[in-house]
């Protein structure tokens, strides 16, 4: 069975440098033979996470949509915007609200436990989004997914990407193409087990 990984970003921005890095590696996974499914967070519109208001109205539905289709993938392809050095509000956000539990046996995290993920990042800036990777490796690494080592950067993305969406580099191109191509085989392994 082909893996089948989840591509988001945590950007909401339209011609985010982060959905266009996510698209490649996503390409690459696909190459390998991984069946991609590509989301874009600004569809799944929800409340900073908030227990009281989890309390009183339950999980927002776009969480619980988001969260299922977590759970459905073998592993994840995420791209992260760098925020005064960590990643997005955004993607915390997402992270916060598929991690709660909708009833008391419903084991913990089970939308991130033994999953398998990438993660990249594109910026402006020199070290194209590296501080905000060591964060999120961290948390994710906390939340039971298992992140490869290996991660790519894009610094001084306004200038890095073709009219098409590939990166000027061809050298970074085929990094980041890599990237999805090691998670699909990666996968493609695990499952065969």
């Amino acid at each position: 069975m082909a893996p089948r990984i989840l591509a988001f970003a945590g950007s909401s921005r339209n011609g985010s440098f982060n959905k266009k890095i996510l698209s490649i590696a996503a390409a690459g996974a696909e190459a390998a033979g991984a069946e991609v499914t590509r989301v874009d967070l600004v569809d799944f519109p929800m409340p900073l996470f908030n227990q009281d208001l989890e309390r009183e109205q339950g999980i927002p539905e776009n969480a619980l949509e988001l969260k299922r289709l977590l759970m459905d993938h073998d592993a994840f392809i995420i791209a992260s915007p760098e925020y005064n050095s960590a990643f997005s509000p955004l993607l915390k956000n997402v992270i916060d609200w598929a991690s709660r539990a909708e009833s008391e046996d419903e084991p913990p995290l089970v939308a991130f436990r033994g999953k398998t993920a990438v993660i990249l990042a594109a910026s402006p800036g020199a070290l194209g989004g590296l501080r905000g990777l060591v964060f999120l490796r961290m948390l994710l690494a906390n939340i039971g997914v298992t992140v490869l080592p290996d991660q790519q950067t894009v610094p001084q993305a306004f200038k890095a990407f073709n009219d098409d969406g590939s990166l000027v580099d061809e050298r970074k191109q085929e990094a980041v193409l890599a990237l999805g191509r090691k998670l699909a085989n990666t996968v493609g392994k695990l499952n065969a087990k």
